[in-house]
């Protein structure tokens, strides 16, 4: 009797509880408005509104420093239904996380639940965006959204909190070096292999240490400016991060230099683009990028084709590369680039992401195949 009471009063608990919230809009900067109500922090901010297609995944997508300064818009239905897992570290990492910050500037879902349940959490999605200060709207047409972005490409936007001042301006991430925000400030280790990788910092994300790591590799990683080829390696691995790589000048230098060593490099996603323009090649920003968890892509030369995770605004134009250099992996949705490598030299990269947490992981043998480059 108690179990049909609750299940009787719960959507009216529910309708009390939205309520009692506040107001909040989000504003695109062609004036498209969307209102809905506020949860996590009371702050309104701007940034570059983009969206993300997976059905789990919010925590690592939050912490991913690739999302900085960007308005993230969910379009899976349903958010927060199972929490937030503990901020646990196995390895001098947090095990569940793939930074120690949320980076993205607001969150946008169509539903936000109330009540979670999950056998690793420890708190609710609302408790941890207030821990950081990040605000969130729910109960706005999020598919809506992505067809507005999808038809005009990727655009500016505002979360404005009710009683709450509005942002003068909308605030456009790209003209700042979010790579010099994101990057650590000194150099870390991180396992105990017998092959030395340097991680260039550009904004990792932790499951690209992870991957080394678990194939016994002892990981460097360095800032983002760091002249690494200073130090003693076996292996170079260019981490994925934000914004425009035209912004990190001095890290395509240090590139130029270590790709005269002969020794093999690796990039990812940000990476790609830097290491191609090492190689003399220009990039270009998307329309309005790729971030999603299923973006197929084709390895070039053959019929083996993989579902991929991606988070990235800029592409590499390969009718500009080196005849020394060609494409290695294409969208098959658009045709852009999904990758290069060296013709000779032990050089490549992919601008999807193999370590993908939470997945797909069809690409994550890429590890394997750098690590045995190393070796050799």
């Amino acid at each position: 009797m108690m179990c049909n009471i609750i299940l009787i009063l719960h959507p009216y608990f529910i309708l009390f509880t939205q309520m009692n919230k506040k107001k909040a809009h989000l504003i695109l900067e062609d004036d498209t408005a969307f209102q809905g109500f506020s949860f996590g922090s009371s702050t309104s901010v701007s940034g570059e509104v983009v969206f993300n297609t997976a059905m789990t995944g919010y925590p690592e997508s939050l912490t991913d420093p690739s999302y900085r300064g960007q308005i993230l818009v969910l379009t899976y239905p349903l958010i927060g239904n199972y929490g937030v897992p503990p901020m646990t570290t196995e390895g001098g990492l947090p095990r569940f996380f793939e930074s120690d910050k949320i980076h993205i500037k607001a969150l946008v879902a169509s539903d936000y639940s109330f009540e979670y349940s999950h056998w690793n959490a420890v708190k609710s999605l609302d408790e941890w965006l207030r821990e950081f200060d990040i605000p969130a709207i729910y109960g706005v047409d999020t598919r809506q959204i992505t067809k507005i972005i999808r038809e005009r490409g990727v655009m500016l936007g505002k979360v404005v909190i009710e009683g709450n001042d509005e942002p003068k301006e909308f605030d456009d991430p790209n003209k700042k070096n979010l790579v010099a925000e994101v990057s650590c400030k000194e150099i870390e280790n991180y396992g105990n292999g017998d092959i030395k990788i340097i991680l260039v910092d550009c904004g990792c994300k932790y499951n690209i240490i992870r991957c080394l790591v678990n194939r016994g590799a002892t990981v460097i990683r360095t800032p983002w400016d760091y002249d690494f080829t200073k130090l003693d390696y076996d292996g170079i691995m260019l981490s994925n991060g934000p914004g425009d790589p035209a912004m990190c000048g001095a890290t395509v230098a240090h590139i130029k230099k270590a790709i005269a060593t002969g020794k093999p490099i690796f990039g990812i996603c940000l990476g790609n683009q830097l290491l191609s323009l090492a190689a003399g090649a220009t990039t270009y920003k998307l329309k309005y990028g790729h971030r999603s968890h299923n973006q197929p892509v084709l390895e070039v030369g053959t019929n083996h084709a993989v579902i991929t995770s991606q988070n990235h605004g800029y592409a590499v134009d390969t009718a500009t590369l080196d005849k020394e250099w060609e494409s290695c992996f294409v969208n098959l949705n658009d045709g852009t680039n999904e990758g290069i490598r060296h013709k000779f030299q032990p050089f490549f990269s992919v601008q999807f992401h193999p370590e993908a947490s939470s997945g797909p992981n069809d690409t994550e043998y890429l590890f394997d195949k750098f690590i045995a480059l190393c070796k050799r």
